[in-house]
């Protein structure tokens, strides 16, 4: 595989302690100190009031990540190709349906039904920012960030055009939190361009190749960072929040360096 190349001009992020990119540039700075605090997911304010009541975290969470970037980015959120990419499903639906198939009547309500599906949060997506560039959906458990990020740039090479790549993980409830823990809704998002702009933050490149673990330089970001899958990308973004270059490993079936050098 050849380097794949792009130009990032958004993010977005969100997680326990940080309601956007602004607040973890902050901390990874280490000008604020980060504390765990219950996710703040906001209501999608661009969906119908019916969807809007509808939808679970998942769903909120990937529309407010992918806003934010798009925003930062300046980008028209119609004509945005998307990679969506989570570890897991949505947890809250999957405990409530293994929950009702329990029971005698086994009754299953639609919604719930609809909304378990992988790809529900890129469907209401298309919605909320009446997007009707092409969509890819994935899952790679722990590697998720990576594959995602292969995906977006591979995408990107090949077309030459922008992509959001949306890497979003949620909590389960009951038993199957004991199974796959995570610390609450959290993930990123990167608006990545195949041209330089005055909007470029940052140049990155994935080559199939070893390097050594990425860090960000503060113990309990860089455990934060290994709770979720999609938090992997902390060390990147550790680096572009100090203005500085990195190359380090991303946690994939294969060897993966990602190099991140920022926009002067």
């Amino acid at each position: 595989m050849s380097k794949l190349t792009a130009y990032l001009d958004g993010v977005g992020a969100l997680g326990p302690g940080f309601d956007n990119w602004t607040q973890l540039a902050a901390r990874l700075r280490g000008e604020e100190p980060w504390r765990p605090a219950p996710t703040v997911l906001p209501a999608p304010q661009a969906l119908p009031p019916a969807e809007r009541r509808r939808v679970g975290k998942p769903v909120r969470l990937a529309l407010a990540l992918g806003f934010e970037a798009a925003a930062m980015a300046g980008s028209d959120t119609t004509k945005l190709a998307t990679v969506f990419t989570a570890s897991g499903g949505d947890g809250d639906n999957m405990h409530a349906l293994c929950t009702t198939l329990a029971e005698p009547e086994r009754l299953v309500s639609p919604t719930r039904f609809t909304n378990s599906v992988h790809n529900g949060p890129a469907g209401y997506w298309g919605i909320a920012a009446a997007a009707s560039a092409p969509c890819n959906v994935l899952s790679a458990f722990d590697s998720s960030f990576a594959m995602g990020l292969l995906e977006a740039l591979g995408q990107l090479q090949d077309e030459q055009r922008k992509v959001l790549l949306i890497a979003y993980d949620t909590p389960y409830p009951g038993p199957l939190a004991s199974l796959r823990p995570l610390p609450d809704s959290c993930g990123v998002a990167l608006l990545l361009s195949p041209q330089r702009s005055e909007r470029s933050l940052a140049r990155i490149a994935v080559t199939v190749d070893a390097a050594p673990c990425g860090s960000t330089g503060l113990a309990e970001l860089d455990a934060l960072g290994q709770s979720a899958p999609a938090l992997r990308a902390l060390p990147l973004l550790a680096a572009l929040a100090n203005g500085q270059a990195v190359r380090c490993a991303l946690e994939a079936p294969l060897p993966l360096a990602v190099e991140l050098q920022p926009c002067v």
